[in-house]
Formats: structure tokens, sequence, C-alpha cells
């Protein structure tokens, strides 16, 4: 039995070959995972296009909630011809009446408890509709398939040591997705972090963890640093920012060769922090936990969202010079999305503030899904590409850039000149994230035509 695990994208690819930073870990894992008797091909639509005519038997994919028109659009071409289509992924797992009108069967919850039977399943004819994962203990997890990449991401070494994370942030579906803190063994996540097969030097070199908060548990975090000095490697994840705090902490991630953290910042706003959950955030400790990083060269990326309801037009531009302020090497911008399962969601339902009107496609960080509480949808979408504009302009871009290489070293330098120069190429082009595919998607527009299609027409 044949299976093709995708990874749905509105994606970039159009003719040639596109490039990303990081492949989501699912389908490499996913791969891993499957008993040795079937084939298992991996696609990830950000960088190649998915091919109708293929001779799988089985075709699993697995999507966030941005990407379902697409998803679904996949799903319907493939049962037209006789294919055996199975879904996963958050979108699935608070949506499933709605996934089991395009897919066989949906899998709910994490599935690595539930994948060989499934495909067990799959191969004798007795597939059921509905798999209920189980939150797995993260023991004895298999290397990632990464000889099943195609060689088109930047940074492809993607590895999880951790799953979970304490902190309930309003937006977030993380506590839910992924309930309590689970630790992988060392031994075994050094395994992961020897794979060495990728053909250029920085893939071989760059290790980045998939983790929802990978410094928690201090101890853990402590043992696995120690463990890793001797690789000589680079890396990166994400964490809280009170590990600022923790100065023996900080030396052990320079030593065993961090180059760069991502912190939820989020938003500069004490009362828009106590609305997400986060009062964990302390505003006035945001350049301290900065400066602490550049003094042991790492670099610092930091997401900051549009759309909290005390947000106006003016405090959403002015975003560009605080974050500048405080010293953020590369900022991630997003708008506030209300997915499903989280609380954010539930409390704008109760409100009547979601958009009924707008499909899918608008949940993906940059479109707006909601009614903001102090302007206009159209109004937030306009402030939001204007931070965009301001912080990515060429001016700010080269000024993050020159703070760069007074404080980072070399590897930590090399992300942000990367980063910063490929967001404002993005600008100055006029192209936005998600690649311009869906920022000014309207409710009748279809998905993009990623898909190498077969003669006959899907």
């Amino acid at each position: 039995m044949k299976i093709d695990i995708i990874i749905a994208y509105i994606q970039r690819y159009k003719k040639g070959h596109a490039v990303d930073f990081v492949p989501p870990i699912t389908g490499i894992h996913l791969a891993a995972l499957t008993p040795a008797k079937y084939q298992v091909n991996v696609i990830h639509q950000q960088v190649e296009a998915v091919h109708l005519d293929t001779d799988a038997d089985v075709i699993a994919i697995s999507f966030f909630s941005g990407f379902a028109p697409e998803a679904y659009h996949l799903a319907t071409a493939y049962k037209k011809r006789g294919k055996i289509v199975i879904a996963g992924g958050p979108h699935v797992t608070y949506c499933q009446d709605e996934a089991l009108a395009y897919f066989d069967a949906i899998v709910v919850g994490e599935a690595e408890t539930v994948w060989a039977q499934l495909l067990d399943d799959c191969e004798k004819g007795c597939l059921k509709t509905v798999y209920q994962g189980q939150p797995c203990d993260m023991q004895q997890m298999p290397t990632p398939r990464y000889d099943l990449l195609k060689g088109n991401f930047f940074i492809p070494r993607v590895i999880q040591a951790t799953r979970g994370c304490p902190f309930t942030c309003s937006f977030c579906t993380v506590p839910s997705l992924n309930p309590g803190f689970r630790l992988r063994p060392v031994e075994e996540v050094i395994k992961n972090i020897q794979y060495n097969k990728f053909p250029y030097w920085w893939q071989r070199k760059v290790v980045w963890f998939w983790d929802d908060n990978l410094t928690i548990n201090r101890p853990y975090i402590r043992q696995l640093l120690e463990a890793m000095i001797p690789l000589k490697k680079w890396w990166l994840t994400q964490a809280s920012l009170d590990i600022a705090k923790d100065e023996q902490l900080l030396d052990l991630m320079k030593a065993s060769g961090c180059i760069g953290i991502f912190f939820g910042i989020e938003t500069f706003s004490k009362e828009s922090l106590g609305d997400a959950n986060k009062r964990q955030n302390k505003i006035e400790y945001y350049k301290k936990a900065v400066d602490a990083l550049h003094k042991r060269g790492i670099c610092v990326m930091a997401g900051f969202i549009s759309g909290f309801d005390h947000d106006s037009p003016e405090s959403i531009v002015e975003m560009a010079d605080r974050l500048l302020e405080i010293g953020v090497d590369v900022p991630f911008l997003s708008i506030l999305t209300p997915f499903k399962g989280t609380p954010l969601y539930n409390q704008l339902e109760k409100q009547d503030r979601i958009l009924d009107d707008r499909g899918w496609e608008y949940y993906n960080g940059y479109n707006v899904a909601f009614v903001p509480h102090r302007m206009s949808p159209e109004t937030l979408l306009e402030s939001h590409r204007n931070l965009w504009k301001r912080a990515f302009s060429f001016t700010h871009s080269i000024q993050r850039i020159w703070h760069s290489l007074r404080h980072l070293r070399l590897g930590a330098l090399y992300m942000s000149v990367c980063m910063n120069s490929f967001y404002c190429s993005k600008q100055l082009t006029g192209n936005y994230p998600l690649e311009a595919s869906t920022l000014d998607l309207g409710k009748d527009k279809k998905p993009t035509e990623n898909i190498a299609r077969a003669p006959q027409s899907a």
C-alpha cells in the first residue's frame, strides 16, 4: 500500500521550485511512524505542487484552519479518482462533522497512538470514520523522515523535544490540543540532532526545535543543552520571556549554540495582555529580556498581534517604532485570529462578533475573521498593512540589521539578515504574508490552483 502525506497550504509554488525556512514536523513525523511494509511520500504544498495522478492508495492531509478550503478541494479531487482520503490536524479536531463531509476518515487529537491502526484498517478494508488519538508519552519516538524532504527548506532539521505549554493564552490552541507538558528522553533528541544527511552545510549545522515552549522544565532543558555542547550545532526555538531572568540558563544556551529565540510578546498594552490571559508578560521587562539575549549574541524573534479590543489604528501602526525601541531583531506580525477550540473563539461567538460570511481562508493570521471592538474589520486590515509596510520598510529593516551587526554572533546575525531581507523584499514588491495568496480573498474566491493536474479535469 502506498501513502501520500500532504501538508496543505495555499502555497507560493507556481513554477520551478519555491523555498521556505522550516518544514512543519507533522508530515515527516507521520512518515517515520508508518510501518516499513508501506511506501510513503511526503508533499509540502508550500514548496511543491501536489499531483492528482499519483499512484498512492491513501492520501493523508494535515492542515490548519486557514488552509481548510484547499484541503477540501484536494480531498474532493482525490476521492473522484478513487483514493482513500483521510485527514488530521487542529482544524479537523474542532470541526469533525464538517471534515467528515469531505474525508473517508479523520484523526481527532494526536495521531501517534492511532496511525498504525488506521493504516492497517485501510489495508484490510475496514476503515472507521473517526480515530480518537490520545496524548502520547513521547517515549521512543522515531527520527523524522528527513530523507523525504525535497531539499527546498532552509532549515530542514526540525525536532520536537517537548510537547505542551503550561500557559493558557486565550487565542492559542495548544492547551487543548496538547494537554499537559511531556518530555522526550534526551538521548533520543540527541540522536535526531546527529542526523546529518543534508546536502548543504547550514542544513547540517542548524536545528529548529518545533516545541510549544521548550524551556519550561529547567532540569530537563539544562540536561539537553549540556548534551548538545559537544555537537557544535546552531539552534532556535520558542520560549517564554522569563528565561531572560535565568542567567545560568542563558549562558548554557549560548554555550550549546543557541542563535535564535522566538518570544510571543504580542502587544504593548497591559489591558490587552490581560484580555489574552497572558499576564506572565511584563511590558516593562521587554527590553531587559531582549538585552539579556543580545548580551549572549542571540537573535530575538518576537510575535506581535493586531486586533485586541484595546487596539486602535494608531496604536497598531505605532508598534513598528516600539519594537525598534526594545531591539527586536525579527518581528513576526499577525492579526488576532479566533481559531475554533480557543477561549477567544468562544468569547467572540457569544458576543456575536464572528464574521460568518468569511470562510476558513480568513483564519490564517493575516485576514480579519471577526468584528474588532474599536474599528471596522476593513480598518483593522488596513492598519495591519500599514504596520507591515512601516515595520519592514527599507529604513526599519536596515536599522534592525545594523543593530544585529552590533550585538549578534555569526549564526544569529545570519538569521537576522536573511529574515529581515526576506520580509523587506516582500514589502517592497507588495507581497504580504501568506505570500499575498489570501490577504485579498473574498468569500467567493476559490482556492489557489496549486495542483500539477492530471490530463483529465479535476
